[in-house]
């Protein structure tokens, strides 16, 4: 059996539609997604570990909605979550024991303007790439991809900046889900967005005193 068809039958009752919200063709995994989704960004605001393994579920199905949609650079993101998810899970795990509150730190002035210049050149790049491939957005796919790589590496080293790259890249996805008919999507990206606010507020209260800086 060719590895298309078989993926095809893997996934196959995931892309089972279960309803129309809007012009949303609701599936499973587009339904997953969003529960999955919103509980993820709910324990990463709490700071709890639970967030890595409930996020790598997050991404399975993901990859398979976003490779429907023909966005291409999120559905690969997904992949490149699942080995940073399992890498901040190991972090957090050496950092403490699980559900033990976390101690959050400060990205230093040269880390920003360091992933502030890293975007610029792997959004080109990854425009490049997309159009190439056929993606249906390329040039807000490959910014999203770049701004949420960002905000992973920085919620994996507990850096309270993490939450400005993640709002960043919400007010994009919004209304770029929209545009593809993911309407479920976009409406668990919003309420991220919200989340996202609250993450900010609630780990700018945990900040050690005095806050930490590093490079």
């Amino acid at each position: 059996m060719p590895v298309s068809d078989f993926l095809s039958e893997l996934t196959a009752p995931l892309t089972t539609v279960l309803g129309h919200v809007g012009d949303d063709e609701v599936t499973w995994a587009e339904l997953l997604g969003f529960a999955t989704g919103a509980a993820g960004v709910w324990l990463a605001v709490r700071a709890r570990i639970w967030n890595f393994p409930v996020g790598i579920a997050n991404n399975v199905f993901f990859l398979v909605l976003f490779a429907g949609a023909r966005l291409y650079a999120d559905a690969a993101l997904q992949l490149v979550f699942l080995a940073l998810g399992a890498h901040g899970w190991w972090r957090w795990l050496r950092g403490g024991a699980a559900g033990a509150p976390e101690v959050f730190h400060r990205a230093g002035p040269r880390t920003v303007a360091a992933l502030l210049a890293l975007l610029v050149p792997v959004t080109w790049g990854l425009t490049v790439l997309l159009d190439r491939a056929g993606d249906s957005a390329p040039f807000w796919d490959a910014l999203t991809t770049a701004l949420s790589l960002a905000a992973q590496w920085l919620l994996n080293t507990r850096r309270i900046e993490t939450w400005y790259f993640w709002i960043a890249a919400d007010v994009i996805y919004v209304p770029l889900y929209l545009s593809k008919a993911l309407d479920l999507t976009a409406l668990v990206y919003l309420v991220f967005l919200g989340m996202c606010g609250i993450g900010l507020r609630a780990w700018h209260r945990g900040l050690a005193a005095p806050a930490v800086v590093t490079a």
